[in-house]
């Protein structure tokens, strides 16, 4: 990887922050971009790095953008208007093709592959469930945390009557995705009837924690709540941005009026005001046609 990328990759992995890692694998004159260029999509949309001209550089950051709420990978295939290929876009086997009308020329493939924090899971103990719940939850990806905290995936209680009760109500009040409690169902139901918090929050709690599997060990119990944990986290989906049917969690798009093609909306992209309606674009070439006769494009 280019030294300065990989830097910046390493940085934004401590910092817990998601991106796209975009790569060249082949590209076919004139374009711009050569096979081993590389750049980094951010959350924010913005690009760090260099895989193409703007044209280019509009639907790396559409797709890129769709991809990181499923964090599956994607070879992006990008051909220029009148190239042999699907009419639109085609997705398939992990890769996607798009036709880019304001392409100047040549063919691009670029692989993009999602970097998204694992999830976070804090467990509160210290019995034999606990250390194998901790043990456990790396294997499948899965990263335990110290305590309560912020942008918790799960939290679950532990200690066999120790601090449960705090515990849990911090965790109800902050809106952990996951609230269990480690308990048989009487005293279970009994420590979550004594909650200070609405009886909705108390019926958010999961106890006994884990999955009806039979677990009798400390073990057989960790990964019951596992398979809970992950049977419970959403599943997006992995549609190409501006595809009818795609994830909440992807990207905004619209259609750039002069070349069709998708473009993400944010105040970062290009756009123009025009008669009450706001208007975005790939790139500056298409911006500056539509500013010159805006008519030739609206309906």
């Amino acid at each position: 990887m280019n030294p300065a990328v990989a830097a910046r990759a390493d940085e934004l992995r401590r910092s817990r922050l998601p991106f796209v890692h975009a790569r060249v694998v082949r590209a076919e004159r004139p374009t711009s971009a050569k096979p081993g260029d590389e750049a980094l999509v951010l959350a924010d949309g913005t690009i760090e790095g260099f895989v193409g001209g703007v044209c280019a550089e509009a639907t790396v950051r559409a797709q890129g953008l769709s991809l990181l709420d499923s964090g599956e990978s994607l070879l992006l295939r990008i051909l220029p208007e009148g190239e042999a290929g699907p009419p639109g876009a085609e997705q398939g086997g992990g890769a996607l093709t798009v036709v880019n009308p304001c392409l100047s020329g040549g063919t691009l493939e670029i692989f993009l592959e999602p970097v998204v924090p694992a999830p976070t899971v804090a467990v509160v103990g210290e019995s034999p469930i606990a250390a194998a719940l901790a043990d456990l939850a790396p294997r499948v990806g899965l990263q335990v945390v110290p305590g309560a905290g912020e942008d918790l995936t799960a939290l679950v209680v532990a200690s066999h009557g120790r601090g449960e009760e705090d515990a849990l109500v911090a965790a109800l009040r902050a809106g952990v995705p996951y609230v269990g409690l480690v308990a048989s169902p009487k005293r279970g139901a009994a420590v979550v009837a004594g909650l200070d918090v609405d009886d909705a929050a108390r019926a958010a709690v999961r106890t006994p924690a884990g999955l009806d599997i039979g677990a009798r060990t400390p073990a057989e119990v960790a990964l019951s709540i596992l398979a809970e944990i992950v049977s419970l986290r959403p599943r997006p989906s992995a549609r190409p941005a501006g595809s009818p049917g795609a994830g909440a969690g992807t990207a905004t798009t619209a259609t750039d009026r002069v070349c069709g093609m998708t473009v993400v909306v944010d105040d970062a992209a290009l756009h123009l005001d025009h008669e009450g309606g706001r208007y975005w674009f790939c790139g500056t070439g298409c911006l500056r046609a539509f500013a010159a006769d805006p008519g030739a494009y609206l309906p």
